[in-house]
């Protein structure tokens, strides 16, 4: 399981600038983006714990939770393996006319987001920012400085997605942020320094957006602290449905395989 703990900003900010019916090709730290697409806690929970009921009957596990239903084409273990499913469907949107745009999420060593397992970013690539290597195929580049502030990138992400919209080809949109643990649950991290850690958990989003919804009078603590306890609540009712579902059936395995 690889955890996209301190990445909340990054995944919500972007999907809120998509229509509902937008389509994305996920990756293997995809949960954020998953929940944030509309997935069945439910459903996903099970998949996470290889179940039947899961959203891909238990079949794909954590790192690919696929909902077709939701315009998810489908989380990628295989890192940059989403790219050609996006452009493919991309293709399929302007060929039908669908008015509909893909989006490709991709970090860790496809790209290189900070770390790639243990490789650090600075270890691999000369140009300061990610954004930066669009230049090279002729596409524009957006940067998000923050990416740990939801509405910075929901107004860049905007920015981007009005380009691509209106007929101009794809972009590359780069967002700074930070996964708070290992690479996946069997990584320790000791190739990191708990100062820099503890440095990027104070500029957890969501304290950052709990903070901009107080000053701004949009909302009250006691009002943030009700939406937390449901949200934890759908939590746990998610891993409890998820525990008490029935694992696949030896005759499972040999379902699926080929399309009808």
């Amino acid at each position: 399981t690889h955890l996209s703990v301190g990445e909340e900003a990054a995944n919500v900010g972007a999907m809120t600038a998509l229509n509902p019916d937008d389509l994305i090709t996920s990756n293997h730290r995809g949960h954020g983006q998953v929940i944030a697409k509309g997935v069945n806690l439910n459903e996903m929970m099970a998949e996470i714990m290889g179940k039947a009921t899961g959203i891909c009957k238990g079949k794909g596990g954590s790192m690919h939770i696929a909902d077709l239903e939701n315009g998810n084409l489908g989380a990628n273990g295989i890192v940059g393996g989403g790219h050609g499913i996006a452009v493919g469907a991309g293709y399929t949107q302007k060929v039908k006319k669908t008015g509909k745009i893909v989006v490709c999420f991709f970090g860790d060593g496809a790209i290189n987001n900070g770390y790639g397992i243990s490789t650090s970013i600075n270890n691999v690539m000369k140009v300061e920012h990610i954004y930066e290597r669009a230049s090279a195929y002729g596409v524009p580049g957006y940067f998000i400085e923050d990416g740990n502030d939801v509405i910075a990138v929901y107004e860049t992400f905007k920015k981007a997605v009005e380009h691509v919209r209106a007929g101009n080809g794809p972009v590359l949109v780069e967002s700074i942020t930070y996964r708070w643990f290992g690479h996946s649950s069997s990584d320790p991290g000791k190739y990191r320094t708990k100062e820099e850690v503890d440095s990027w958990k104070k500029k957890d989003p969501l304290l950052k957006f709990e903070k901009y919804l107080i000053e701004n009078k949009i909302a009250t603590k006691e009002e943030l602290s009700e939406i937390e306890e449901k949200s934890k609540k759908k939590i746990e009712d998610a891993v409890e449905f998820a525990k008490n579902s029935p694992e696949p059936s030896i005759e499972s395995a040999f379902e699926d395989i080929y399309a009808d």
